[in-house]
C-alpha cells in the first residue's frame, strides 16, 4: 500500500523509536521532513539528525534525546492531514500545553516552530504539535 501521509509516518517512527528507547531512527528523507527535524533540533526535542544519500530518495537519520531513561518527547501528533488540511492565521496559532509544548507550522517563510511563526507574524499549515 502506498503511503499517503509521509509526515505522519515520520512522527510515528519518532514516537515508536522513543518508546522503544532506540538511540536513533531512520526515515525516508524529504525536504519537509528535514525542515521539521531542524525545528525539532532547535527546540531541543532531538539530539541531532543527518541525511544519508542512497540511490533512492535518501535517508533522514534522527538521533533521539533522552532525559535519563525517559524520552524527552511525551507526545507528538499530526494535526493537518492530506484529507483535512488545517490552516491558522498568525493570531490563531495554538498554545500547546499552555506554552510548554510547541506547534510546528509550514509557512511562507519555511517550516517554523510556533514562537518563531508568531515572531515573524506569519500563519500557515499546522503540521503537528509536540510536548
Amino acid at each position: 500500500m502506498a503511503m499517503t501521509d509521509p509526515i505522519a509516518d515520520m512522527l510515528t517512527r519518532i514516537r515508536n523509536a522513543g518508546m522503544a528507547k532506540h538511540p536513533k531512527v531512520d526515515i525516508p528523507s524529504s525536504t519537509v521532513k528535514v525542515a521539521i527535524a531542524t525545528v525539532l533540533k532547535d527546540l531541543g526535542y532531538i539530539k541531532n539528525f543527518k541525511t544519508i544519500s542512497d540511490d533512492k530518495q535518501g535517508v533522514l537519520r534522527v538521533y533521539l534525546k533522552f532525559d535519563g531513561n525517559q524520552h524527552v518527547i511525551n507526545a507528538i501528533s499530526r494535526v493537518s492531514t492530506p484529507g483535512r488540511r488545517v490552516y491558522v492565521g498568525q493570531d490563531k496559532i495554538p498554545l500547546v500545553k499552555n506554552g510548554l509544548g510547541c506547534a510546528i507550522l509550514s509557512t511562507s517563510r519555511g517550516v517554523l516552530g510556533d514562537a518563531a511563526a508568531r515572531e515573524a507574524q506569519v500563519g500557515g499549515e499546522l503540521l503537528c504539535t509536540i510536548w
